[in-house]
């Protein structure tokens, strides 16, 4: 199928990985349906960069951690600009607090936000992609995943589900040709990482990213463009870290 008859759903795609995945799939030829939790001047941003681009692009206002919010995105995106191709699941958020400090409730939202939100998506587009026999889903896991992340349990907890998530349904729907696979992040220079203080980015530059320098939303959205239109991997998940992950002392 050819790029131009395809369309992407990006949740979390104002800003940061999820907006930069936007633009690099719309610069090939694929319409975007960006999905967030409240408009804003980054919303009308990447909704303009990418029609400058001749693509459509259409904001869906949503909590995708909720089932109803979650389907009524996939159905308001399939209305309005036709049948999901590419589901990047980009959402998510820091839950700076250890297993002792952090409160059942938001325990309960890291899950909603990161896991059941990629089920609820992947429920929700997976039917049509098998009509069609082509579909490519990248669900954004993190190096705190695989590595591990101080003071931040629940976050680690639930970026460490989504690629034993990625390689069941990679597994299960292999013969319909949906390719499902994890992108994980490292530092990444985004309002992600703002709370960081200099002395933290100094430890990270200095001790703990063996390439000395912190990533780009655009470089991740590379690699998230590569994996979502290669016909041929499936099952993966890929770091995009600066040697992050070797644990470096």
């Amino acid at each position: 199928m050819s790029c131009s008859t395809r369309v992407a759903l990006i949740t979390g795609g104002t800003k940061g990985i999820g907006a930069a995945a936007a633009i690099a799939l719309a610069q090939e030829g694929i319409d975007v349906a960006i999905v967030a939790r409240h408009d804003g001047d980054h919303a009308t941003e990447v909704r303009d960069r990418v029609r400058s681009l001749n693509r459509r692009c259409e904001l869906i206002l949503a909590d995708v951690g909720s089932p109803v919010d979650a389907l009524r995105s996939v159905n308001e995106a399939r209305e309005r600009l036709g049948p999901i191709s590419v589901l990047v699941h980009s959402a998510g958020g820091p839950y700076p607090k250890n297993i002792l400090e952090i409160e059942p409730e938001e325990w309960h939202r890291a899950f909603d936000v990161h896991v059941h939100a990629a089920f609820y998506l992947c429920r929700a587009t997976i039917p049509t992609m098998r009509e069609r026999r082509d579909g490519s889903i990248v669900l954004i896991s993190s190096g705190a995943g695989q590595r591990g992340c101080p003071a931040n349990f629940a976050y680690q907890v639930v970026k460490g589900a989504l690629p034993q998530f990625a390689r069941a349904l990679a597994r299960e729907f292999a013969a319909d040709n949906i390719r499902v696979n994890c992108v994980a992040p490292g530092i990444i220079r985004t309002p992600f990482h703002d709370p960081m203080t200099p002395e933290q980015r100094r430890h990270n530059l200095e001790h703990r990213i063996p390439l000395r320098r912190e990533g780009t939303a655009e470089q991740v959205a590379t690699l998230i463009k590569e994996v979502a239109l290669n016909e041929y991997i499936t099952g993966e998940t890929m770091t995009v870290d600066g040697g992050l992950t070797m644990r470096m002392p």
